[in-house]
């Protein structure tokens, strides 16, 4: 059984598009089992229908506005970097209305619901494929799994919906009596739940470099030093992840092919960037284009043997 699994990263995920889309267009790699984590989860379902062009124009067409119902920073652009500050009035504006988060993502969920029909949906479902999101459950403690085979239409939406969900600057949803947030905080890159489901070859797209070409520059008020913080924490959840999901992968016979980003992206992936975003797509494409032609140059004797 061969999966994808896409990590989250925000407005990274479309260089993890242009990596599928050579993987599966390029390469003809077949997927049985789609795994995805935050944005990995706004991906998956189109790459599972094939539909590649389609999620390519809507995922490098979002900004703030196809986000945010309540954006709770400005984004100013100085020297060639983006810079986030605090909307003041937006922020009070949702404790007003008594919210527990800085903002609201409801915009989100629309356009989640507009660009996935019930008839695809249902095409899905009723096929072999298994597409898979990954949520954490704050109230129980512990991340969860959602499969489309266990969701109707619009439970399916809601939980790619939450998978996204950057608290405390997106919504936090309330869902069978618990508390919802983005999956990436329990695990960024769910290579270990691909093999407990069956998966015996994975390419694991991660939204991160490899080695860490990262020196961040002191926080310029309290949402850059949240975000810088978060930043750190989910680094640290995703090198796990990867650590248990080799050590997993080695015990179960299981082969894992990784595309880190070779550069850094950006070092706020909350920021939404047409222009840039389709450059990530077309640099995830040619990025995973060179890789596979390295590869395919080392001679198979001393190919044999490598997990990952």
């Amino acid at each position: 059984m061969r999966a994808m699994v896409i990590s989250g990263g925000g407005s990274k995920g479309a260089f993890a598009g242009g990596v599928a889309q050579y993987l599966m267009q390029e390469q003809g790699h077949n997927y049985d089992l789609f795994l995805g984590t935050s944005t990995g989860s706004l991906l998956i379902f189109h790459l599972a229908l094939q539909k590649i062009q389609k999620i390519k124009e809507v995922y490098t067409s979002v900004n703030q506005d196809s986000i945010f119902s309540n954006c709770p920073f400005t984004v100013q652009e100085k020297h060639g970097v983006d810079n986030i500050g605090i909307n003041h009035f937006n922020v009070l504006k949702n404790f007003y209305k008594g919210r527990k988060t800085f903002g609201e993502s409801y915009n989100l969920l629309e356009l989640i619901r507009n660009t996935i029909t019930p008839e695809e949906f249902e095409i899905l479902k009723n096929g072999p494929k298994d597409i898979v999101v990954t949520v954490s459950n704050l109230s129980l403690n512990h991340v969860e799994y959602k499969s489309i085979n266990d969701c109707s239409y619009d439970e399916f939406c809601e939980w790619v919906w939450i998978s996204c969900n950057y608290t405390p600057f997106m919504s936090l949803v309330k869902k069978n009596g618990c508390e919802y947030a983005d999956g990436g905080l329990g695990n960024m890159v769910p290579i270990e739940e691909a093999v407990k489901r069956g998966a015996t070859t994975i390419d694991a797209i991660v939204l991160q470099t490899e080695v860490t070409h990262l020196n961040r520059m002191p926080s310029k008020n309290a949402f850059s030093l949240l975000t810088n913080m978060f930043n750190f924490m989910l680094d640290r959840i995703e090198f796990q992840n990867i650590r248990i999901g080799k050590f997993v992968a080695n015990n179960n016979d299981a082969i894992i092919n990784f595309y880190y980003t070779p550069t850094v992206l950006t070092t706020n992936s909350l920021i939404f960037n047409k222009k840039k975003m389709t450059k990530w797509w077309d640099s995830g494409y040619n990025f995973a284009k060179h890789k596979n032609m390295e590869t395919s140059q080392i001679e198979p004797e001393q190919n044999e043997g490598i997990s990952y």
